[in-house]
């Protein structure tokens, strides 16, 4: 069965950093497509970032790039997501998600079919 599970949630000052987890469980990581979502009340679930299958293509979303960094440890079966400089409009709930053999532009929440429960990042101003 195909598991996923963020942490690294919380609350932190503007300016500060977050490194975030998505735990994989029942799949080789490698075979994946990662990426990771955010989303706030009344908003759509937004693309920030995702690593493709086989690490070919990575993406990060205008608004995070060059705070953002994904990375992966295959050994832990684990997806990282460094955050430096937060802002407060960072503030949302956060979500990796999975899906298998995908090599294109994986920013697209519709084309993951597994999803982890979510961890809360909150930036106070």
């Amino acid at each position: 069965e195909v598991q996923l599970v963020e942490s690294g949630g919380g609350l932190v000052e503007a300016g500060g950093s977050l490194r975030l987890s998505c735990a994989a469980s029942g799949f080789n990581l490698d075979d994946y497509a990662i990426g990771w979502f955010r989303q706030v009340p009344g908003k759509e679930r937004e693309g920030i970032s995702c690593i493709s299958s086989s690490d070919i293509t990575t993406y990060y979303a205008d608004s995070v790039k060059g705070r953002l960094t994904i990375s992966k440890d295959n050994a832990k079966n684990t997806v990282y997501l460094r955050m430096n400089s937060l802002k407060a409009e960072d503030t949302a709930l956060y979500y990796c998600a999975a899906v298998w053999q995908y090599y294109g532009d994986c920013r697209y929440p519709g084309d993951y079919n597994h999803w982890g429960q979510g961890t809360q990042v909150t930036v106070s101003s």
